[in-house]
């Protein structure tokens, strides 16, 4: 039931983040070269030149399977992979509600400034600051396993500099994808540009979920059938 509760709840994500894409898509065009994407854009015609953002993208997929296959997807092992690579994790009673007043959710924190840089050095014993930079917050217990993987293909796709992940630019995806603020009009080109690529990041996140737990679940039906029938028919 957890499973299919995950599956609805990704699959919503996805319409949203689609939704995003396309008022983005509809705005005035131009030019704008991010870290790895040049798009060059007019009015009659579209041409992105981008093979170094999928060549990572496809280097991020591979090495998060190696990952999620050598840990078995456990959350806690997961967690000691990010920890190995120097980004702080912490596991903080009512990190949830703290994160909620944020407008955050547990798991991934990127870079903060200003008074939510202030908070989160206090409750991370950090001390007083105002520019954290990306960390896992999270409260003590059991992790369900989709929700952290979900949050681990972000980590590692920030990790491997793509693009999309910086302090405004994540501002802003948030505001828009959990705000209800659909006002895309105003937006600068370079602005639209790298918000398409936080979308494309979370999209690449919550496709890689959904597969994941397809697979899982597809196993686990060859695993019964094999028992139900001697493997007959499989």
């Amino acid at each position: 039931m957890k499973d299919i509760i995950k599956n609805i709840k990704y699959f919503f994500l996805s319409l949203k983040e689609k939704d995003l894409q396309a008022k983005l898509q509809k705005t005035t065009k131009q030019s704008f070269t991010n870290k790895t994407s040049k798009h060059v854009l007019g009015t009659a015609a579209d041409l992105t030149l981008n093979s170094q953002t999928l060549k990572t993208v496809e280097e991020v997929k591979e090495n998060v399977t190696a990952i999620v296959k050598q840990t078995n997807c456990d959350p806690e092992q997961l967690l000691g992979y990010i920890k190995s690579t120097k980004t702080p994790v912490y596991r903080i009673n009512n990190a949830d509600k703290i994160l909620n007043v944020l407008k955050e959710e547990e798991g991934l924190i990127c870079e903060k400034r200003g008074l939510e840089a202030f908070v989160l050095g206090i409750v991370t014993g950090q001390g007083l600051k105002f520019k954290t930079e990306p960390m896992f917050l999270l409260r003590p217990g059991v992790i369900d396993k989709y929700y952290m993987l979900h949050h681990f293909y972000r980590w590692y796709s920030l990790k491997s500099d793509l693009p999309g992940f910086d302090y405004e630019t994540q501002k802003r995806f948030k505001s828009y994808l959990f705000e209800n603020n659909d006002d895309v009009k105003s937006l600068s080109m370079e602005s639209i540009i790298s918000l398409q690529e936080a979308v494309a990041r979370d999209q690449e996140a919550t496709e890689y979920v959904l597969g994941y737990t397809n697979s899982i679940e597809g196993s686990k039906q060859v695993i019964e059938k094999i028992k139900n029938d001697g493997g007959a028919n499989v």
